[in-house]
């Protein structure tokens, strides 16, 4: 970690990443439960481009597309980013402005930190929000049976993409909750 001298040769984004907790390991290697979730969702973003392709040459060379695409692309679209917004955000490449909180973690270490805390306790509190919000309607599609696509030619229950939902968003708002402890301590000039 660079001394506070070294700082202002910093980029914002380096500021702020060389200060708080990204990318540094997580209590209970909790880091590497969302690394494994983000390599689950890379590899169902390959398997997508293999199931749009057959599709593509089955479309063009043998006249018979493969059933269900569109339904299979349009549920896993939001799994693949709930998977992934965890890792993305322990790493530091969540998408945010970076002026402010650069400029105030070179120059007002403390008040930079306690500010960065307060954007994290806030993204905690908001994936916490779409985690309940999402917990009835998971739970509503396995009662019901929920499903996409056409009785009789194609049909996928839409439940496992709840359950990735809750998964995605509970881990973020955790990994949310660790890097406000982190800014915390910095903060306060504690050690995390």
């Amino acid at each position: 970690m660079p001394e506070q001298a070294d700082l202002k040769d910093f980029t914002p984004q380096e500021t702020s990443k060389a200060e708080s907790g990204y990318g540094r390991p997580q209590p209970f290697h909790f880091h590497r439960f969302t690394g494994v979730l983000n390599a689950v969702g890379t590899i169902w973003i390959f398997a997508l481009m293999v199931l749009i392709n057959s599709d593509i040459v089955g479309r063009e060379f043998f006249r018979a597309p493969v059933r269900g695409v569109t339904e299979l692309v349009s549920l896993s679209i939001v799994g693949i980013v709930f998977l992934q917004l965890a890792n993305t955000l322990w790493v530091g490449r969540f998408t945010r402005a970076e002026v402010l909180i650069g400029r105030l973690l070179r120059r007002r270490p403390k008040l930079g930190h306690a500010l960065q805390a307060v954007f994290h306790l806030t993204g905690a509190a908001l994936l916490a929000i779409i985690f309940y919000s999402s917990l009835p309607l998971f739970r509503h599609a396995v009662e019901i049976g929920e499903y996409v696509g056409a009785f009789g030619d194609f049909t996928a229950p839409t439940w496992p993409v709840r359950f990735v939902l809750l998964l995605g968003s509970a881990s973020t708002s955790v990994t949310f909750l660790f890097l406000a402890w982190t800014d915390a301590c910095q903060a306060l000039r504690r050690r995390p």
